[in-house]
Order: C-alpha cells, then sequence, then structure tokens
C-alpha cells in the first residue's frame, strides 16, 4: 500500500497528532509496513483524535516490534499503554516478550503486569541513591577514565536494580553526577589514552570499561540462545491467525494427522534452511541467518538445507551461486543438502493448477502500474472472479510460452481488504522469457518469493522457518497458502536484522557501488560483505563469536557499533596473529657509533608472553648502524608527555637497544627531516621510556624488505548512512589509504596470502590477493585497541 495525495495528507495528519515529528511521519509513510500497522494500533487504541507525544512513541514501537503470534492481546496491551500503566521502553520491550511466550493462548493479567513492572514506581529519591552508590563503586575507574568513561556500563548497572526505572531521568542524574565529580569536559578528555594509562587499564574490570559495546559478560558466549525454539513434535499449535475483512478469522495449525505424517518422515529431527537469493555476495547479516539456521539444526542434532531462493532468473548468477556454497562452507557450516527452489519447478506448478482449481487464484491481465493503483484503492482486480476452467486455460497457455511476457501474471484471491497488504492477492507467478541459470531454459513462468517460499519450506519438511522481522507481516499470506493447500506448517520465527554502523546492507546499494566502482569489487575489504571481511583478515570464528554475542532476539533496534565487531576481531587475533617489526612511513636513523657495515641478529618476540626456552617463539631480525622508524615518532621540539625520539633524546628500539639522537640532518626548507644521526647505548644501562619499533637494513646500502600496506577505515562517516537521501556522499574519501613502501623485517617475506600478523604498535594485518613474488600487499584489519603513540602523530 503506497499513500500518495490526499490519503497522504490524512496519514501524515494522524501521525503528527500523536506526536511523531514530521520528519519521522513522513519517513514513516514511506515505509508500507509500519504505515499499515502504526495506522491500525492509533484507530484500536481509540487515539485517532491525538495523544501526547510519549504515548505516541510507545504506539509506534507497538507497531514497529508487536509479535505477529500474539494479535489477538495486543488492544489489552494498548489499554495499559494509553491509561499510562505501561510508559517505558523496558516495560513494553517485557510485554512483547511476555506475549510472544503467550502467543494466542490464555491472557492471564497478574502474571502479565508481573512480568511487565505495571504499578511498579521508581521514585526520584530511590533513583538518585541508587546512581550515587553507583559511583561510589565505580569512583576509581570515573576519576581515572573520566569522559572516556563507558556510561553504558553504568546505565547498565542502573537497569540490573531498577528495570522500570525512567531512562531519560537515570540520564540526567548520571549527567549530572559525571559533571559534579568531574567538572567541565577539558580538551585533555577528548585525547588519546597515553600508554601510561593504558598499561593501568589491564585488569579485567577495567578492561570491560574501556571497550564500548563488548559483551558484559563472559558467559554471554556460554548460554543456549536456541533454547526458545520449540521441539518439532510441539507444532501442533495455533501458529497465527488471519482475520479477513468479512470478519471470519482463520486459525492456522497442524492437524494432528499432518503432524504425525511429518514426525514420521523427519524422524522428530529439527529441518531448517539458509535460503539466500543468488543475486549478490553474502554480507554480515547473512552471518547471523547461518548461525540461526545451521545453528539450531545443530544445536539439536537436525538438518540445516542450503537453498537457493532462485525464482528471479534476470537478478541471479552462477558467480553468486558459487561464491555462496563457498562462504558458507568458510564459516564453517556443513549443509544436510544442497538444493535450488527451481528444484521444485514441477511441484510448484501442480500445485499452482490446484490452487486454481480450489478457487484460490485467477490470472489477472492488469498491468504492474494497474496492479499497484487497485492495491491502493483496496479494489479487485476486474479478472478476479473469472471461471476458474478459464483461468486453468490461461495459466497453461503462459506456461507453453504463449503469452507475451507482462501480459498476464497468476495471482492469488486472498482478502482485497484486509488491513494487511500482504493480504492483497499477491502475485504466485508470472511470465519471464529468460533462460535460468539453473533451470535452464525450461521454462518461461517463473514463481514469486511469495508463492514459492513457504511451499518449498513445506515440501522439504522444515519444522523451523526462520526469518528476519521484516518479513513478518507475511506470516498471514504464508499459512494461508498453506493452508488452503492442506499442506504441512513450519513453525514461523521472526528475528531482528543485523545491521553494523557505517555500511550500508542493502543489497541494492552493495550492488550499486560495487558495480558503479566506489569500491573494488565485492570482496572490497572495506565492505561488511563476508568475502570482504575474509579480505579483510577477518576470521570466521571471529564473526560467528559476534554473532553469538548479540543473540537472536526480536529486538528491531539493533544497529550494532562496529566497535564490537572489532573486539570480537581482536580477541581472535590477540591470540593467532605472530608479532612483527614493519614501519610504514621510514625515516632514516645512522648510529654513528656502530661500525658501518656490521650486522648483529637478534631475537625479537613472535608472542608477547613467549618463553625465552621456547625457540619457535622468536625470529630473527638484523641490527645494523642503518635503522628506519616510524616519522611520527620523532620530533624536533620535546615535550614531557612525549616519549619518542627528539634531539638529543634518547628511546628504545624494541627487542634492541637504546638510542640518542645527537643531529638533525634537515633539507633545504630548513624543516623537512631527511635523516637523524644517533649513538646506541650497547650496555643498555639507560632506561628511556620510548618505546619504538623499527627495521634496519639487513646489510650495509641494502634497504630493507619493501611491502605495500592498505589502511581501511570506516566506509561511511555517518553511523547509518542508509538513512541519508545523499547517502552515497557520505563514503568517507579515507577509507583506504595505500601505503606503497613500507619496510619489513626480512623474515615477512615468506608470508603467504591469507597469512596474518600483528604489525607492533600498528595494528593487525594480513597478506592480500594482490600480493607478487616481487612485492607483498597487506591490508589492514584492524587497529590495535590501545595505542603506543604520546604524542608522535
Amino acid at each position: 500500500m503506497v499513500v500518495k495525495g490526499e490519503e497522504s495528507d490524512k496519514i501524515l495528519e494522524l501521525f503528527l497528532k500523536i506526536g511523531l515529528d514530521e520528519r519521522t511521519a513522513r519517513n514513516t509513510i514511506a515505509n508500507n509496513k509500519v504505515t499499515a500497522n502504526l495506522t491500525a494500533v492509533v484507530h484500536e487504541a481509540a487515539l485517532a483524535n491525538g495523544c501526547d507525544r510519549a504515548i505516541g512513541n510507545l504506539l509506534y514501537t507497538v507497531a514497529t516490534k508487536y509479535p505477529a503470534n500474539a494479535l489477538v492481546h495486543r488492544p489489552k496491551l494498548l489499554e495499559y499503554v494509553v491509561s499510562s500503566k505501561i510508559k517505558t521502553p523496558a516495560q513494553l520491550e517485557a510485554a512483547f516478550s511476555f506475549l510472544s511466550n503467550v502467543a494466542s493462548e490464555e491472557f492471564k493479567r497478574n502474571e502479565f503486569e508481573e512480568a511487565c513492572g505495571v504499578g511498579v514506581e521508581v521514585s526520584l529519591e530511590e533513583l538518585t541513591q541508587t546512581v550515587n552508590e553507583i559511583f561510589e563503586e565505580y569512583k576509581a575507574v570515573i576519576l581515572e577514565r573520566r569522559y572516556r568513561t563507558n556510561v553504558g556500563e553504568l546505565f547498565g548497572s542502573i537497569r540490573k536494580k531498577h528495570p522500570w526505572a525512567d531512562p531519560k531521568m537515570a540520564k540526567q542524574l548520571v549527567d549530572a553526577k559525571m559533571y559534579e565529580l568531574l567538572g567541565e569536559r577539558t580538551a585533555a578528555d577528548d585525547e588519546k589514552p597515553s600508554k601510561k594509562k593504558e598499561k593501568k587499564e589491564k585488569p579485567a574490570k577495567v578492561e570491560k570499561a574501556v571497550v564500548d559495546e563488548t559483551p558484559a559478560q563472559p558467559s554471554e558466549e556460554e548460554l543456549n540462545p536456541f533454547s526458545i525454539f520449540p521441539a518439532p513434535e510441539d507444532n501442533i499449535k495455533v501458529h497465527t491467525e488471519v482475520s479477513f475483512s468479512n470478519g471470519s478469522v482463520l486459525r492456522c495449525y497442524n492437524t494432528r494427522e499432518r503432524l504425525d505424517n511429518h514426525l514420521k518422515v523427519t524422524a522428530g529431527r529439527v529441518f531448517t534452511r539458509f535460503p539466500p537469493e543468488p543475486n549478490g555476495y553474502l554480507h554480515i547479516g547473512h552471518a547471523k541467518a547461518m548461525f540461526v539456521d545451521f545453528g539450531l539444526a545443530k544445536e539439536r542434532g537436525g538438518c540445516c538445507y542450503l537453498r537457493y531462493d532462485d525464482t528471479n532468473p534476470e537478478a541471479e548468477k552462477k558467480e553468486y551461486i558459487n561464491h555462496i556454497e563457498e562462504i558458507v562452507q568458510w564459516m564453517g557450516w556443513e549443509p544436510f543438502k544442497i538444493t535450488y527452489t527451481s528444484d521444485y519447478f514441477q511441484e510448484l506448478y501442480e500445485l499452482a493448477v490446484e490452487l486454481i482449481r480450489r478457487g484460490h487464484a485467477y490470472v489477472d491481465h492488469q498491468t504492474p502500474e494497474e496492479i499497484k493503483e487497485y492495491r491502493e484503492k483496496k479494489m479487485n482486480s476486474p479478472w478476479r472472479d473469472r471461471p476458474i476452467a478459464e483461468s486453468l486455460k490461461l495459466f497453461d497457455d503462459m506456461k507453453r510460452g504463449l503469452i507475451e511476457e507482462g501480459k498476464a501474471t497468476l495471482r492469488m484471491k486472498q482478502d482485497m481488504q484486509s488491513d494487511n497488504f500482504n493480504m492483497y492477492d499477491l502475485i504466485a507467478y508470472r511470465i519471464k522469457f529468460t533462460p535460468h541459470p539453473h533451470a535452464g531454459d525450461q521454462w518461461c513462468i517463473y514463481p514469486s518469493y511469495d508463492y514459492a517460499h513457504c511451499i518449498v519450506d513445506s515440501l522439504e519438511n522444515i519444522t523451523h522457518s526462520l526469518c528476519t522481522l521484516e518479513f513478518e507481516t507475511r506470516r498471514a499470506s504464508y499459512y494461508w497458502l498453506l493452508h488452503v493447500l492442506d499442506l504441512y506448517q513450519p513453525y514461523v520465527w521472526e528475528y531482528s536484522r543485523l545491521n553494523v554502523t557505517n555500511t550500508v546492507m542493502s543489497k541494492r546499494k552493495l550492488n550499486y557501488i560495487v558495480t558503479n566502482k566506489y569500491v573494488d569489487g565485492w570482496d572490497d575489504p572495506r565492505l561488511m560483505t563476508l568475502a570482504g571481511l575474509r579480505r579483510r583478515g577477518v576470521t570466521s570464528t571471529a564473526i560467528n563469536s559476534f554473532v553469538r554475542g548479540i543473540g537472536i532476539t526480536r529486538s528491531d533496534c539493533s544497529m550494532i557499533r562496529l566497535d564490537r565487531l572489532e573486539y570480537h576481531i581482536r580477541e581472535e587475533l590477540n591470540k593467532t596473529a605472530p608479532r612483527v617489526l614493519v614501519v610504514l612511513h621510514p625515516l632514516k636513523v645512522v648510529i654513528t657509533n656502530l661500525e658501518s657495515g656490521s650486522v648483529l641478529d637478534l631475537d625479537a618476540k613472535k608472542w608477547p608472553d613467549a618463553r625465552t626456552d621456547d625457540t619457535s617463539a622468536f625470529y630473527k631480525v638484523p641490527f645494523s648502524n642503518v635503522v628506519y622508524i616510524e616519522r611520527s615518532d620523532f620530533r624536533m621540539k620535546d615535550s614531557k608527555d612525549y616519549y619518542g625520539l627528539a634531539p638529543g633524546k634518547s628511546a628504545l628500539l624494541r627487542y634492541a637497544f637504546p638510542i640518542k639522537c645527537t643531529d638533525v640532518i634537515l633539507a633545504d626548507d630548513k624543516e623537512t627531516v631527511l635523516e637523524i644521526r644517533a649513538e646506541y647505548d650497547p650496555s643498555k644501562k639507560s632506561k628511556p621510556k620510548g618505546v619504538l619499533h623499527w627495521v634496519a637494513e639487513p646489510s650495509p646500502g641494502s634497504d630493507p624488505l619493501k611491502i605495500e600496506v592498505r589502511l581501511f577505515d570506516k566506509l561511511f562517516n555517518s553511523e547509518n548512512p542508509a538513512e541519508l537521501d545523499n547517502w552515497l556522499t557520505d563514503l568517507s574519501p579515507n577509507s583506504k589509504v595505500v601505503v606503497p613502501n613500507a619496510y619489513a623485517v626480512p623474515s615477512l617475506g615468506k608470508a603467504a596470502v591469507g597469512d596474518t600478523f600483528q604489525f607492533e604498535r600498528l595494528g593487525y594485518f594480513t597478506v592480500d590477493k594482490d600480493s607478487t613474488a616481487e612485492k607483498l600487499v597487506f591490508n589492514r584489519t584492524v587497529t590495535l585497541k590501545d595505542t603506543y603513540s604520546k604524542g608522535g602523530k
């Protein structure tokens, strides 16, 4: 239902009356699903004449998140909202969770009110006392971190004690307490933490406060997220209720006989499916889908199909099919079988014929524009009531290629007056004279997703059909179709999409920036495609750990900060990536008191906790009278808070010796530093605070190993670029910086594509496929959690 003109103005007026700001209201109208749901909710709550903004915001949340399996109880929930017995987001989330478990069963008011904190009032005095207690507990950390403190952890402690407290009031108290304790925010509060401070932050409790958006409890990884799903033998309850405009209600469920037949075929095992459409590369959102689909089957000892949803031959390619199979295996999942929706084209066609025979489908000749207009006006097609025999004949003509493309479709006869636009006589088949990448040129009619998906789920005896929340409004058509065809009905459950900040997840947007060369292909390391993440050096175990930590809730506000993914990446690579020395922007240092031509082989650690008797934990680095340090580790003017090298100042070369700058060679402009002269301390008696990474000439006059390093950063500047009208203008010009001539220690020359290392003080890097025998190319996977630079950048 796309609203426009006078109708759009009326809906806009309605949404403004309930307190939505104009921008939100207009964005809502552009979303068919939310518009239909919110309009229904407002009228159901009897608030068409308006309400205050607080209640309006809660109505909006009900419209976007309410569990579809409990629609029968929505009026009761709205009574609580309108009467302000439920008035906070936390209470509403608790209500959704409670009602989702109750589904269409009896509503028990006392249990509901207890679960949602109805009647619980948290006074300002109680909340103030709790905030004071929490600040006292975290005082040392807050004074140390100041305004870099992770206030999310503080709010978590408040919510734990007062789950029904007003979050706005809590925020005001926390902000006031921060100001009382710390005073005005200073420029130093926005600086990166120093090395000294970072060392103090290593104890476990403080470490958690440093990393934003990381799992609060390690045990989160050990919980079983699949315990929420019922067993296959319980799939006899009502799945959903489909309300028709004539007042009748269809209660969809499996009969005992139908379920018993299903259980005989499956032996009572769980059957799931991961059903990607082969029209692009998989992204990190698909990693969550794989975790849910394959993970549930694995946890229950069942089976998961990899099923290609290949009903649109115009958008599908063999390249994408091959990629999906390969990336699923890389992610660690083993399909029970690999199938295609096109494997079932004959069965789907025969069931479509049966659908016509039963009076539930008809051949329509409306154009796409006419179908759209009629759906907007809730008008029946002129061909809706044509004789069954006529539709059967025309559908056969469609199959045999006797009707031109675009001149006919097969539509399901559902309910054009329904409140759910996904019941507006959806298209089941359309004509496309396009060869199919899997089925060849056997067919010229192809089923739609809405027709094929639920039927193939049933034919494959799927026990749990799991999908993301945007498909929630399709439950009605899913179950309606299986019901009218007398087919087994899987258990459907929707979970929130995974959205990560500073990127786009829409396949349409991804395809656009790939085909228009804003990035270097589907596997560009800046993309959140799984191929891009892999090329960047991210491991599948880190991705799965990240997904598991998020969970599989129904909350539709899952914009996850990139920091949280990076946390899991570092946790993995810190254990698996050996350390090496690399200098990105070399500055030459000539050690004047070391004989020219002499080379010392020093031991450097691959791992920070390497034992001295474990030779495999060390590698050799040459040390000569010409070494190179980072340009950012030298400055002409020294300061107390700077630990790098400066005229007359000393610094320690890691794994080697202290050196002291004795002279500086400048270019003709008297500013550019060309070379540094220094003396080293072979006795190592001097103890400078600064520790620098470095690379030496392996032999006199011979340059160190040259490598190319690509520094990748966030692809977009904004956290949610998809919300922007001109989202392409938000692309970051600094998302990829190429350092063509970095210097590395000789041992790195043996690295192979895919090998990952920690470049000390610089971050984690992996060998890119663009590497050649002449020159290795490294991609930065992620920066280090902390920085060792002390004002030197």
